[in-house]
């Protein structure tokens, strides 16, 4: 170690002075027990926190002791939000797949085609999809909503509504019971008649 002094104090500075210290605690030539040195005031330790200070540092600790527990608790209600989140996306996914087989299904009623077990296999399938929470929707005559209905053409004016209603739907439309959309219904408008 270099030792730097000041010169108005009588320090020297002399960086290629070297100090060495012997921690030894045993005299290496007499092989006694050597007394601790003192120790300089920059290397002696702090002193002892006042009795005074110990219900601030409680306090210190209480505050981040809440901190921590709050963090933790919000950091559980973002995994459980994320969590809902991942299993609703899946089960979208999964229904949107679904929409083409459930489209033919529905032309295949419509056609008086869905009889004998192929009948059977549309009613559990559309089944599984209204408990996974696929909803239905669509009808002529209800009022026109372009958040939820998809405008493909505009029918005649119709004389008896005062909005604009869907005159037919051309393609049913899905969502989730929570009110995601997943397709909306494909229909013609009718405006209200002057």
């Amino acid at each position: 170690m270099s030792d730097v002094r000041d010169s108005e104090e009588g320090w020297d500075i002399d960086p290629d002075r070297v100090v060495i210290r012997d921690k030894r605690k045993l005299d290496p030539e007499s092989g006694e027990v050597r007394e601790p040195a003192a120790t300089p005031a920059s290397e002696a330790a702090e002193p002892e926190p006042e009795v005074d200070a110990a219900p601030d540092r409680v306090a210190e600790l209480t505050a981040d002791l809440q901190r921590v527990s709050a963090e933790y608790a919000n950091y559980r209600k973002r995994v459980e939000r994320d969590r809902v989140a991942v299993v609703e996306m899946a089960t979208a996914g999964l229904l949107s797949g679904l929409l083409p087989v459930l489209d033919d299904i529905d032309r295949a009623r419509e056609h008086g085609d869905l009889s004998g077990p192929f009948a059977a296999v549309a009613s559990s399938l559309e089944q599984l999809t209204a408990r996974l929470g696929l909803e239905q929707f669509g009808e002529a005559g209800e009022p026109f909503d372009p958040s939820v209905h998809e405008a493909l053409m505009q029918a005649e004016p119709d004389a008896s509504a005062t909005v604009a209603t869907c005159a037919a739907v051309l393609q049913k439309g899905y969502r989730l019971t929570g009110g995601r959309v997943l397709r909306p219904a494909r229909v013609s408008v009718a405006e209200p008649a002057s």
